[in-house]
């Protein structure tokens, strides 16, 4: 048996906990979603979730043990996402992994919840080494990164307000689609016509690469408003599809300007919305047409868990970082 490492999540609405072996091979993988909790309101709310996280962490902890067929003897330490995220869920998870750290006399790894979307990779992709460019996509970010070796990134570019995650939940809401916005959004787009409507794709002068999104979201939503306003009726599939060809543009393009720029031959994606099949399709041929391998997760290890944050603090543990019993929570932590 290789080095374990137990490893928590619970930067947002899941409360996850894995054991993962070499930051490679998945042991176990427990995860309570909270998506139910917060549907009613179209999006996460704050306090419903830390107050879930608290109820559900014990016994999620416990099933990822059990289920690994490890015991804590064989743990060979303890990784949790210390940031970004919301403040109380995230004080959650770190709260749990001191006190399990301390107690068991174990090493403690906080890690980079936007490392820990790259580092899923790792788990499917036996041949996905650094250096490699990146897109990590999801609810609360959008960034292209420069993976040059394990744990050391360079950010390229970032989104300048909404991520493109916010921005589905946003319309999908509007639309009255339900939540979470991302799938709701590409179920309804197969029955859309993605050329129906023009919406803006922004571009940044100063910093091409850079995304923003609130421009396009206000403009789906300008146009709905415009539409009942006339008295005509809003087609929801076309506009799904036609808002997320916007999106969907402007992540492949910029990429495209990334790999060109870094001579890349490999890039990788990871994050919520890098589960969009759309996406995955037009990622796919934009890379080969530029000479390189795509490679993203399945769609489990896109959304939030634990099994990459064990993945990621496992390349952190061989390279000796180890987080002191003051680690906290850092809502805006940055790469």
């Amino acid at each position: 048996m290789g080095k374990l490492i137990f490893a928590i999540e619970s930067s947002c609405d899941e409360t996850a906990a894995a054991v993962v072996e070499d930051g490679r091979k998945i042991l176990s993988d427990v995860i309570y979603t909270q998506i139910k909790d917060h549907a009613e309101f179209g999006g996460v709310v704050p306090e419903i979730a830390s107050r879930a996280h608290v109820e559900k962490i014990t016994p999620v902890v416990r099933k990822a043990l059990m289920e690994s067929g490890a015991s804590w003897k064989d743990i060979s330490a303890i990784a949790v996402t210390k940031g970004p995220g919301l403040v109380g869920s995230l004080l959650v998870g770190v709260n749990f992994a001191k006190t399990l750290a301390f107690s068991l006399g174990l090493p403690l790894i906080g890690v980079n919840h936007i490392e820990g979307h790259i580092s899923a990779n790792y788990l499917e992709h036996q041949d996905l080494e650094p250096p490699y460019g990146c897109l990590v996509v999801s609810g609360g970010h959008t960034h292209l990164l420069s993976v040059d070796d394990y744990g050391q990134m360079r950010v390229l570019a970032r989104t300048r307000d909404d991520a493109a995650g916010e921005a589905f939940d946003k319309v999908s809401r509007t639309l009255g689609l339900g939540y979470p916005g991302g799938p709701a959004i590409e179920r309804a787009a197969v029955k859309g016509d993605p050329k129906a409507i023009e919406f803006p794709r922004a571009r940044i002068d100063e910093a091409p690469m850079d995304f923003s999104f609130s421009g396009l979201k206000s403009a789906v939503l300008n146009y709905i408003n415009k539409q009942k306003m006339k008295g005509d009726k809003v087609n929801p599939y076309d506009v799904s599809a036609s808002f997320q060809e916007a999106v969907i543009d402007v992540l492949s393009e910029h990429t495209r300007m990334a790999i060109r720029q870094n001579l890349w031959k490999k890039i990788a994606m990871g994050g919520g919305v890098s589960a969009n099949g759309a996406l995955r399709q037009r990622m796919e041929d934009m890379a080969k047409e530029e000479g390189a391998v795509l490679y993203y997760p399945s769609p489990r290890l896109c959304t939030d868990n634990a099994a990459m944050i064990g993945a990621a603090g496992y390349y952190r543990f061989i390279k000796g970082e180890r987080a002191d019993l003051a680690l906290n929570a850092d809502p805006s932590l940055r790469l």
